[in-house]
């Protein structure tokens, strides 16, 4: 009966041994891991870049507009979901036509009162902008 306990605490031992020491690395080239998780601003045209403002604002109407120059402009409604006054910061990433950002504006200050919508523009700075992202945070 020792010899059994002694042999399956021994083989116990050993295979943990051998399991712990082993690992497996792989060469070359590797894939690259969730590449759909996280990117809605690769996705989405309106984001919200933290749990506060997703709950507390929402877009209600985006409006693309080409200017005769050839830049894009684009107004955005962002309605307070709340009855409380909110204070948000927002920007608008410019991107060319494979989704690449090629301008950014810099955050601007949002104020909405209780329940309120209000509009904000935003125009790229050259005729390359074909695509965008309006990004919304907590103002800080």
């Amino acid at each position: 009966m020792k010899t059994i306990v002694h042999s399956l605490l021994a083989l116990a031992a050993l295979t943990a041994l051998s399991s712990g020491c082993s690992s497996r690395h792989e060469t070359g080239a590797l894939t690259p891991q969730n590449t759909t998780k996280f990117d809605a601003e690769n996705r989405e045209k309106f984001v919200l870049l933290d749990a506060g403002t997703q709950y507390s604002v929402t877009c209600s109407g985006l409006q693309e507009t080409t200017l005769a120059d050839g830049r894009l402009q684009v107004v955005a409604r962002v309605r307070n979901r709340e009855n409380r006054r909110v204070q948000v910061q927002i920007n608008c990433e410019f991107k060319d036509a494979l989704g690449f950002p090629i301008d950014s504006t810099p955050f601007q200050n949002l104020i909405l009162t209780e329940n309120a919508t209000e509009a904000v523009s935003f125009s790229s700075a050259n005729e390359k902008a074909k695509n965008y992202t309006l990004r919304v945070r907590q103002a800080r």
